[in-house]
């Protein structure tokens, strides 16, 4: 490959991507708000006005040969705009089509783009998992958006010959990160006792650098065109039994105590935060054998090392 352009290069993902691609000898090109202060760490950058329908995108595709497309209009809670959707389409539906057709135009030759688990539904239940032969089931404006736009990528890859693989992570965890996660470890660190003793479900999660050498694999390998996969560490996780995993690896004890998951979901319901506490309580879990049998791609990192990547950078950043 000439050039791989990384959409969202400054966020969680795309710096540990760009990274990983520089590592691997590709010339790596950023793009990146027009306001962000990020210098790149080393890699081009390609300085953009938003993901839209009126991105200018032909000086940052410049002798591109793929794309991975990251950057996104991210799924919040207590979202405070009149229509969610309208807005979550706007950037990830119909600013991905723009993206892809410049792409094409470009003589780009791979999109490889960043979906996610959403598409598929909110939650699993027993043993069953999500797969790339589930029929979607986005219940949210966010999912909804990104099912969207993996449709109208395949239009743009019948309609110009550009080949698509399209990524579906589940809550992607690591040094860096922000969000739930983020919270759960400033409440594991600060010694706060959670009444989740009791949950037992299963969750699948993937370390970011295992999310970074999965998009690699597909922006490389042949057999990844056209092809739709879900990918994970492979191992799935209980919250009680993660919650003690980043405790040990933070020095502190994890207080877990008994209540049943009822009378939580009742509490959080109560609350207003349902969607929040489900995260917690409910299962989801995927089926990455696809990427596996495909493209022979296996975790470079165990689950274990990424939570303690996770849980080092946290001690370091947050004394």
């Amino acid at each position: 490959m000439k050039t791989v352009l990384v959409t969202g290069a400054s966020g969680f993902v795309g710096r540990t991507l760009c990274a990983r691609l520089a590592e691997q000898k590709y010339s790596v090109r950023g793009a990146i708000r027009a306001s962000s202060n990020w210098d790149g760490d080393g890699c081009q950058i390609a300085r953009v006005k938003g993901i839209d329908v009126a991105t200018e995108w032909n000086e940052a595709m410049r002798e591109v040969d793929t794309v991975i497309h990251l950057a996104a209009r991210v799924h919040v809670m207590n979202d405070t705009v009149t229509d969610p959707l309208v807005e979550f389409r706007h950037v990830n539906t119909a600013g991905t089509e723009h993206l892809a057709r410049c792409a094409a135009a470009c003589g780009v030759k791979r999109l490889v783009y960043v979906s996610s688990v959403k598409v598929n539904g909110e939650e699993t239940r027993g043993e069953q998992k999500f797969s790339w032969r589930n029929p979607p089931a986005p219940q949210d404006p966010y999912g909804i958006s990104k099912w969207e736009a993996e449709q109208v990528l395949h239009r743009v890859s019948h309609d110009t010959g550009l080949e698509v693989v399209i990524v579906r992570p589940p809550l992607v965890y690591g040094p860096g990160v922000k969000g739930n996660f983020a919270q759960m470890l400033n409440i594991v660190a600060k010694r706060i006792p959670l009444p989740f003793a009791s949950i037992g479900n299963r969750r699948s999660l993937i370390y970011v650098g295992n999310l970074a050498d999965a998009l690699i694999t597909c922006a490389t390998h042949p057999a990844a065109a056209g092809q739709t996969y879900l990918v994970s560490d492979g191992k799935d996780i209980a919250t009680p039994d993660l919650l003690r995993l980043l405790a040990d690896e933070m020095g502190v004890p994890a207080r877990l105590f008994h209540c049943p998951p009822a009378l939580l979901r009742l509490a959080g319901k109560l609350a207003g935060k349902s969607q929040q506490l489900e995260r917690l309580l409910g299962s989801l879990q995927v089926d990455s054998d696809k990427i596996r049998s495909d493209l022979n791609w296996t975790p470079p990192y165990s689950m274990h090392q990424g939570l303690q990547a996770t849980a080092e950078w946290f001690r370091t950043y947050h004394k």
